[in-house]
């Protein structure tokens, strides 16, 4: 494959670091290699190809955030997670386990209000898991990723 698009892309919309980490408290990636993976959407009807190259920052997803919107989409920080590249917080990420999030996000058409309904309804405390996702943004404004088109599908987030 050759890379047919290159694009810097944008941090993602805050929601997106709870929804990776969902993923892998649900056991939604898998791993096929050391750049390669696959994210299945929460409600288990779409499935997301990730690419990953670390040394050259760049990356790729079949996630209509990644691919339409410009930003670092969920099963990117997903598997950026699962290789240890982002921070875990093993204890929201138990507390996340479950998450209708495709459903909630139609549902309310408003990530701030899906994030304060799981905070909420999860009994979770707002400034920590605020403080949590402050910390995985941070790192990926380091991480300034590229995306390189490596696959030529989209699948609806």
């Amino acid at each position: 494959m050759r890379a047919l698009v290159s694009a810097f892309l944008r941090l993602p919309p805050r929601i997106k670091v709870l929804e990776a980490l969902g993923a892998i408290s649900d056991g939604r990636i898998e791993v096929l290699n050391d750049k390669e993976a696959i994210v299945r959407s929460s409600d288990g009807t779409r499935t997301y190809r990730v690419y990953l190259d670390v040394s050259r920052r760049e990356v790729d997803s079949t996630d209509n955030g990644t691919v339409h919107r410009g930003y670092i989409g969920y099963p990117i920080i997903t598997f950026l997670m699962i290789k240890g590249l982002l921070p875990i917080n093993k204890e929201l990420m138990e507390s996340l386990k479950g998450i209708p999030w495709k459903k909630l996000n139609e549902e309310y058409k408003n990530y701030a209000k899906v994030m304060e309904t799981v905070i909420r309804d999860r009994g979770l405390n707002e400034d920590a898991v605020n403080k949590y996702i402050d910390q995985v943004m941070a790192v990926l404004r380091r991480m300034n990723l590229k995306r390189v088109q490596r696959y030529n599908e989209v699948t609806e987030e």
